[in-house]
């Protein structure tokens, strides 16, 4: 479902030392596949990631790197800081995203990705060193 051709890492492959350490935004003609709801695709030397619309002004975004494990899946094991610094790079470093761990029924692992859904307002949980919560203990008084 999310897997990219082999084609298309080998591309990759090739090309990976030719690109920047910092995420760049790759124009729409050159998107390997158009798939649905895909509205932006970046690239740098170590992630590729596919930014999706999703429902209620939420987005997702698919990030794997773009090198190969000896068995010829993208390697594994992103780490919290390289996710958070994911989504500062694509442009979202005000926005609260989340993963999500799903039920065993749900579970789809067809690659070494990683997915955050990226949400239009502030969760009404979480550590908000930058906010404040009013009498009600909701953020910046909207309720909760």
């Amino acid at each position: 479902m999310h897997a990219v051709s082999k084609k298309i890492k080998q591309q990759m492959m090739r090309d990976n030392a030719k690109r920047s350490l910092i995420l760049e935004r790759i124009p729409a003609e050159q998107w390997p596949t158009q798939k649905g709801g895909m509205i932006e695709v970046w690239l740098s030397r170590k992630y590729l990631v596919q930014v999706y619309k999703e429902a209620g002004g939420v987005l997702r975004a698919s990030a794997n790197r773009t090198l190969l494990d000896a068995s010829g899946r993208w390697q594994e094991n992103m780490t919290w800081d390289e996710m958070q610094e994911i989504k500062r790079q694509i442009g979202r470093s005000d926005c609260y995203a989340i993963e999500v761990l799903p039920r065993d029924c749900d579970v789809v692992n067809v690659a070494n990705m990683r997915h955050m859904w990226i949400l239009p307002e502030p969760l009404p949980i979480g550590w908000f060193l930058h906010s404040s919560l009013d009498a009600a203990g909701s953020v910046d008084g909207r309720g909760g």
